[in-house]
């Protein structure tokens, strides 16, 4: 944790609260840059290829799956984040789709009326515990962050039981029904992801807004300089909750 804490740099007290806290930019465009090239060339157009092969219903399958085989992960975080009802609530439902879903396919836990599933991960854990934000990143491959989010991620690759408690190969299904949940993702709302990383007048600006944005409204409203910000680069008629390279 003090690693963590130590790790996750603060705006200064002459930051702006309405700007967005991006000590990396230099850096972060020179990913971004190389993130787009790689959408270009490799991810958008397999993507599209894939959900256009796929029938809807399969992908739809093919996501469910994959987020029922994430629940595990939201349980041990909830355990972490102190929330015990919505631990309790995950499990049944990680049970039930399991089970009577046929290992996630269907989602018998929603039609019996079960509440939603919490989705929450270690970024969010390290949150409540009262890791600040931390700097704007830009990940290769993997997109918009935060130094916290970074962090989360690292630990995410071992919170989930399933990891542990399968032998190999099985203990890789997760991963690979995620790849293919999030490439199908990227076929079904190209024309969305299309708009901001090409057609905005500074995608790398568009994609951090909108991406904070996202990630503060899940956290309940936390921010970096203490309060929300609104980008110059901000499109006034799209989604702020949009998360360009989320599923």
């Amino acid at each position: 944790m003090a690693t963590i804490v130590g790790a996750c740099a603060t705006p200064g007290p002459g930051h702006p609260p309405t700007e967005p806290f991006d000590p990396y930019e230099k850096q972060n465009r020179k990913v971004h840059e190389f993130n787009r090239s790689l959408d270009r060339a490799i991810i958008r157009p397999a993507g599209k290829g894939y959900s256009n092969f796929l029938p809807d219903d399969i992908e739809t399958l093919i996501g469910r799956f994959a987020f029922n085989l994430s629940l595990p992960a939201s349980v041990v975080n909830n355990i972490l984040q102190g929330n015990g009802k919505g631990a309790t609530e995950d499990t049944y439902r990680f049970l039930v789709n399991s089970t009577v879903g046929l290992g996630g396919f269907f989602d018998p836990a929603t039609e019996m009326g079960m509440p939603e599933p919490t989705d929450t991960d270690f970024g969010e854990t390290l949150y409540v515990w009262g890791v600040p934000e931390g700097g704007y990143l830009e990940l290769p491959v993997l997109g918009p962050a935060t130094e916290r989010s970074t962090w989360g991620k690292v630990v995410d690759l071992f919170t989930n039981p399933l990891s542990y408690a399968l032998e190999s190969p099985e203990n890789y299904l997760g991963t690979v029904a995620s790849v293919s949940a999030k490439l199908s993702d990227r076929g079904r709302y190209s024309d969305a992801i299309d708009s901001i990383l090409y057609e905005s007048a500074d995608s790398y600006a568009q994609a951090r807004s909108l991406y904070l944005q996202n990630r503060r409204f899940e956290l309940g409203g936390d921010s970096a300089g203490g309060g929300a910000y609104l980008d110059p680069y901000d499109d006034p008629y799209s989604d702020p909750y949009e998360d360009p390279y989320d599923e």
